[in-house]
């Protein structure tokens, strides 16, 4: 266990992240598609559908974030918080370059049979940063994007029960319903890690980010800045039905069943695709129509009273009717593994909480 020490103020730094970052979510997602003992049965049809989909360039990434349980991920690539996965990279690109040797300093450390390449990329070389670039871009539009729209609307339906209990039981009641692993036992909050290990956080706070992607709870410490608060990723899937409400709900052949049957499959896929407020260009994107199909589709469902559109900026901002989301959500939400090797469990263990060190490019 991580026995991580709440000071009197840090209950009071505990906020909740709005939806998992989409460069996390695909990073993490490789280490289950590679191996069957993290996730195990909920990801079969995932894995299954991913691995037909794989391009002989994308195998760089499956060094990158091995399947090894246990084995230690980047940690460069899972610090963005960010909406888009464009944005999440950008972040990525341009963190100091204290970060990334910081990062190469814990890869060499924690896997000591790393490719050389990733020795490369970071030391900055633009050659393997750029391939890695395009190689995330297409595994997350192959991996993870068909599924996102649903993710998120289950990341926000959590979001907001969670946020409920907390008005009633406090953070404390929040903290100590996290998930089944979590223990929390005031002041201390005991997260499953590798090591037995105690962080304490001495005012700098903790952020809960909701992960699908990652079947059991995983801490992050920022090392470049240990006046960031703490990063604690919970599951917000806890059973089959869970993780098969967003496979079912954005599988390749598109929306099933009665949503579909009642819109038609491209009203249903801008419905879920709206689950996350977006602009018509997002939406577009997220449906792969063309602009107009989906300012169109957007227009019929906003007269059904299911979306709503507001003027942002220069554009407009598409999001859902509470109507809209009881459609969505009046439809058909485990696993195993030890989770990735994490700097709070690192400097937990080497140092009794106190240090930090992480990664990045400039």
């Amino acid at each position: 266990m991580l026995r991580i020490h709440f000071a009197p103020d840090d209950l009071a730094r505990v906020r909740m992240a709005r939806a998992p970052d989409p460069l996390a979510e695909t990073i993490l997602s490789l280490p289950l598609l590679q191996s069957r003992k993290t996730g195990g049965i909920a990801f079969d049809g995932w894995r299954r559908r991913t691995r037909q989909g794989l391009r002989p360039e994308m195998k760089p990434l499956l060094d990158l974030a091995p399947g090894d349980a246990g084995e230690y991920v980047p940690e460069a690539f899972m610090h963005a918080a960010a909406a888009t996965l464009d944005d999440s990279l950008d972040h990525t690109w341009s963190l100091p370059r204290r970060q990334w040797r910081a990062d190469l300093d814990a890869t060499r450390q924690l896997r000591p049979g790393a490719p050389r390449w990733i020795h490369g990329l970071h030391a900055g070389e633009r050659e393997w940063s750029g391939v890695v670039h395009r190689t995330i871009r297409r595994y997350h539009d192959l991996a993870v994007a068909p599924y996102w729209a649903q993710l998120l609307a289950t990341a926000h339906t959590d979001r907001t029960q969670r946020a409920l209990a907390a008005a009633d039981t406090g953070v404390g009641g929040l903290l100590g319903t996290l998930h089944p692993e979590i223990r929390w036992d005031p002041p201390v909050l005991s997260v499953p890690c590798a090591l037995s290990a105690d962080l304490k956080l001495e005012g700098r706070g903790m952020v809960l980010v909701p992960t699908f992607f990652w079947p059991r709870p995983l801490v992050l410490s920022d090392n470049a800045d240990p006046e960031r608060p703490l990063v604690l990723r919970y599951p917000v899937a806890r059973d089959l039905a869970a993780y098969q409400a967003v496979w079912s709900a954005a599988a390749p052949a598109g929306p099933d069943g009665a949503l579909a049957a009642l819109l038609g499959a491209t009203r249903a896929r801008t419905l879920h695709a709206a689950a996350s407020p977006a602009g018509t260009a997002e939406l577009a994107r997220r449906t792969r129509t063309s602009p107009a199909t989906a300012s169109h589709h957007a227009t019929v469902l906003r007269s059904a009273g299911l979306l709503t559109t507001e003027r942002d900026g220069s554009g407009v901002r598409h999001a859902l009717t509470p109507l809209g989301r009881a459609l969505l959500h009046g439809r058909a939400h485990t696993g195993d593994g030890a989770p990735p090797y994490s700097s709070a469990q690192r400097h937990g263990d080497e140092r009794g909480g106190d240090g930090d060190r992480r990664a990045g490019h400039q």
